[in-house]
């Protein structure tokens, strides 16, 4: 890949991994847009953890104090509010190891017809997008993500899991799942990128796997730019996003999902 479409999709996915949009959606369309060359599997690794890395450091000062209480939980000495999230955490990334892994290999065997990969992204775009915005039509908005239960937090989890179908969105998925239990939409946000590191780690090592194994060539200066570029475009946008979204709500990005959706299914047709 040239320096420009490293920059343009190093960006996407920065700015998009962490909104209710799906970064994967724009990964898998953009090139189709452009006509360039999809992105190589150690790119896609290095924005990965260009992202991990953003939503890590941000994060920073709950993550060390999540952390310290499980460790303290763990030796007896009592449950705190951040030992709880923790196991919730915990508990909301086990659908993902149990539906996750099946659900990706099926979609794989799906996306060989160009068609029908472009119908599958376009599909969850746009229902989940209408999905995200009656959740938060209805959602009370009431309570933080310190009062989920182990109930709401597998819940949350499904969803997220449900997420592997590209333009689903993790974070969407994981928003929209929040909102109907009532959860602000800063609490289900917080929430929700928190869930992502276990899941983005996750990823990055399976990917990370099957790099060792093909054993390719790789151009560690484009690396660096993309895992730069994603870790500073996903800082800005979780820190703006955070900012703003009890002003502006989620219909934004729901018409943009819808708008997003109509444009991929106008691209199916001309495949």
């Amino acid at each position: 890949m040239d320096s420009l479409q490293i920059a343009l999709l190093a960006c996407v996915q920065g700015l998009a991994e962490f909104l209710p949009i799906s970064s994967s959606a724009h990964l898998i369309l953009i090139p189709l847009l452009f006509g360039l060359e999809p992105q190589d599997l150690a790119f896609d690794v290095a924005v990965r953890l260009g992202t991990l890395a953003a939503v890590i450091f941000y994060f920073r000062r709950e993550l060390l104090a999540i952390t310290g209480s499980m460790l303290r939980a763990v030796a007896g000495k009592g449950m705190d509010r951040h030992a709880r999230l923790g196991w919730m955490i915990v508990i909301a990334t086990l659908p993902l190891l149990v539906l996750g892994l099946p659900l990706k290999l099926l979609l794989e065997l799906l996306r060989q017809d160009p068609q029908i990969l472009a119908v599958m992204i376009a599909g969850p775009t746009i229902g989940f997008g209408l999905l995200l915005w009656f959740a938060d039509l209805i959602g009370t908005r009431r309570r933080d993500e310190y009062a989920l239960n182990w109930r709401a937090a597998l819940i949350i989890g499904c969803f997220q899991a449900f997420a592997m179908i590209p333009g689903t969105s993790r974070s969407g998925a994981s928003m929209t799942a929040g909102l109907f239990l009532g959860l602000t939409r800063q609490a289900t946000s917080r929430f929700a990128f928190l869930l992502a590191i276990p899941s983005i780690l996750l990823a990055a090592l399976i990917a990370i796997r099957h790099l060792l194994e093909t054993a390719e060539p790789v151009n560690w200066l484009s690396l660096g730019l993309g895992a730069l570029l994603s870790f500073v475009l996903a800082y800005i946008s979780i820190h703006l996003f955070l900012r703003f979204i009890e002003r502006i709500g989620m219909l934004p990005f729901v018409i943009y999902r819808l708008l997003l959706g109509g444009l991929i299914l106008m691209l199916a047709l001309m495949l």
